[in-house]
């Protein structure tokens, strides 16, 4: 079945430069580098930003997103804690996205990834591939299994350790909502150590990206539930004469 959407009409809401952290923040090494140099310039949106691909939920298998089975031999399971992660993505608006594709991956129960680079010591559990992808309802809705990922060492300071962790990546009704962020959960006393969660600008940024833990969804002998809604860039309001259109 194929989503329908509404035409992609406008330009989208700009990235608010105040909430979002600033690209240049030494603390967090890598990012001297991939920061800009020079200062930003601004253009008006065009055909190629307002538009995006069109996903169906026909591209997606029966276990894309089930990340404790879809890498798992026949009869077996990744070993971790099971958790269900599931909530919404809204635009700016707080209306609903609704055929957006949601990609996302994370380190294994002992926290590392499946990556030949990979360095940390912990061990590999060969039913865990680590990714998954599936497609939000006409409500915006997303839902996926998986194990809690573990924390894990990385060579930013002397000992310094990333909290637990999923990664996505979203691809809204445009390319300007694109979308690639973390997820953390709440109560990981590593989320105020993490040089990565210390570059934004307030409490309320980091518990925008903190995924509570909701025991109405849990499955009882089975898995935890945490949710996380995910906001993407809104389309900008249109006037017509004097009341407001579009919304």
């Amino acid at each position: 079945m194929t989503e329908t959407r509404t035409p992609n009409l406008g330009g989208f809401v700009p990235r608010d430069r105040s909430w979002h952290p600033d690209a240049l923040t030494p603390p967090y090494k890598t990012s001297v580098k991939r920061s800009p140099q020079a200062a930003l310039l601004s253009f008006p949106t065009t055909l190629s930003e307002e538009t995006s691909p069109m996903f169906g939920h026909g591209m997606i298998g029966a276990l894309d997103n089930d990340l404790i089975h879809n890498y798992a031999q026949s009869g077996q399971s990744a070993i971790g804690p099971r958790i269900i992660v599931h909530g919404r993505v809204l635009d700016e608006m707080g209306r609903p996205v609704p055929g957006a594709l949601l990609e996302f991956w994370q380190a294994n129960a002992g926290g590392r990834y499946r990556h030949k680079k990979e360095k940390y010591q912990a061990a590999l559990d060969p039913n865990f591939g680590g990714c998954g992808r599936t497609i939000t309802g006409n409500d915006g809705a997303y839902e996926f299994r998986t194990v809690m990922p573990g924390p894990y060492p990385w060579p930013n300071g002397m000992n310094d350790w990333r909290p637990a962790h999923i990664h996505f990546s979203v691809f809204g009704h445009g390319f300007a909502q694109r979308l690639i962020t973390q997820m953390y959960f709440e109560g990981d006393p590593l989320i105020p150590l993490c040089p990565i969660v210390g570059v934004l600008k307030s409490q309320e940024a980091i518990d925008q990206l903190t995924a509570l833990l909701d025991m109405h969804r849990t499955v009882p002998m089975d898995a935890r539930a945490y949710k996380f809604d995910i906001v993407l860039r809104g389309r900008r309001q249109t006037y017509f004469e004097n009341r407001a259109e579009g919304l």
